[in-house]
């Protein structure tokens, strides 16, 4: 079932112009948010440790060159091992990060896996269940710097992780039920902000006329 809220300010009007990868049996979007219910079964994860690939859960995305800074609010119910919410920044199906809360042995968890080629995965357990989070991602020549934040003023970095330079990059809003049977997630507050090229902005430094 698919469902849709057309809305006139800005930032709806961006989400309406996305993309689904993998897109969920049922969302909408309204007032600058987007709710979907997360597909059941469904991952992304390549090889290591587990010995499979998957690369089936929903992913709302918008396509970006350059060097960014994007960030978005995200509150789910997370229900079941490995439920999952938060931002990808993806090349292709062999080199992405996502990011966000990870629901894990009945705890929340910071969570991110940076893919190329294998995944790893990194965690920072939370001491209390979380409403909701800020997720922050600044992509500088070829690494990508993730923060945290609790109320979108003071950000924590959790990750630096590489990522191929001058490539184009899907970046938006990820979740993914890997155990469960599905849960209802909402994002945000989804901005992706332009930063001027490093390395051409030192050498306009170094040449001014």
């Amino acid at each position: 079932m698919l469902m849709a809220t057309v809305c006139l300010n800005t930032v709806a009007q961006t989400l309406e112009k996305m993309n689904w990868f993998n897109e969920p049996a049922e969302w909408s979007i309204s007032n600058g948010r987007l709710t979907m219910s997360v597909t059941p079964k469904s991952d992304y994860w390549r090889i290591s440790h587990y010995g499979f690939t998957v690369d089936d859960a929903p992913f709302y995305y918008a396509e970006y060159g350059g060097e960014f800074e994007a960030k978005v609010k995200v509150s789910g119910d997370y229900k079941v091992r490995f439920d999952q919410a938060g931002m990808m920044i993806r090349i292709d199906n062999e080199n992405y990060i996502k990011t966000g809360i990870e629901f894990v042995d009945g705890k929340y968890n910071l969570s991110t896996v940076v893919t190329h080629h294998k995944s790893d995965w990194s965690v920072i357990a939370l001491d209390r269940p979380v409403e909701e989070l800020w997720i922050k991602a600044v992509r500088r020549l070829d690494a990508v710097e993730i923060f945290y934040s609790f109320d979108d003023k003071e950000y924590t970095l959790m990750r630096n992780a590489w990522l191929e330079a001058h490539k184009p990059v899907r970046v938006g809003m990820m979740a993914a039920c890997p155990d469960g049977d599905g849960f209802s997630v909402t994002f945000s507050d989804f901005t992706v902000r332009h930063l001027p090229d490093t390395v051409r902005s030192q050498w306009l430094l170094n040449n001014k006329e």
